[in-house]
């Protein structure tokens, strides 16, 4: 893991989940600060967002936020973060988030999280980017996802190579030793016309 020296993590913006999913958060980003890894993430102080960087922050490590100026007040920025970009849009936010990381991890989440792990995801498949991303199923979280990709493969609606497109791990120590395993990031050449 070496050649990362940035990580993305989507997650979601909710308190109101179950303590197993914050304390993936939690353990994820303590991980990755332990490791001189830094975050890059939504830029949001509640929910998953505020605790996967909280961790990240309480152990040493350096985290960058990116928030839209539309959703400052309901995602609440996090102000404490060693930088925060405030951006014009979404699409902007996704776009400096791919451009700023080496690396994509998906922590449970909802609508946000599906939207920018089937962008990255789909960003990859077209060869846009040959970043690693790894699925961090939580608690089985992503277990009906990851069927329903199944589904769309056996339907023939989706021609996808799954082990070159994502990992999965069901724990966060998995999530790290995928990240371990991956050959090493390199960012594709047409990765600033997304």
């Amino acid at each position: 893991m070496k050649t990362l020296s940035s990580v993305c993590v989507y997650c979601g913006a909710s308190s109101q989940v179950a303590d197993v999913h914050k304390e993936a958060a939690h353990a994820l980003g303590d991980g990755l600060a332990r490791r001189g890894i830094r975050l890059v993430y939504g830029g949001g102080r509640v929910g998953l967002m505020g605790i996967v960087a909280d961790a990240a922050l309480a152990a040493g490590g350096e985290v960058v936020g990116i928030i839209p100026e539309h959703i400052q007040s309901t995602e609440i920025e996090h102000t404490a973060l060693t930088e925060l970009h405030v951006v014009d849009s979404m699409h902007t936010r996704k776009r400096m988030m791919v451009e700023r990381s080496d690396a994509f991890v998906v922590l449970p989440g909802g609508l946000g999280t599906l939207d920018e792990m089937f962008e990255v995801l789909t960003w990859k498949q077209l060869q846009l980017h040959d970043k690693p991303v790894v699925i961090a199923d939580v608690d089985g979280y992503w277990r009906p996802l990851l069927g329903l990709i199944d589904h769309m493969v056996a339907q023939g609606f989706a021609r996808i190579d799954r082990s070159a497109l994502y990992s999965v791990a069901d724990q966060i120590d998995g999530v790290f030793a995928a990240l371990e395993r991956l050959p090493d990031a390199r960012t594709a050449t047409q990765a600033h016309k997304l």
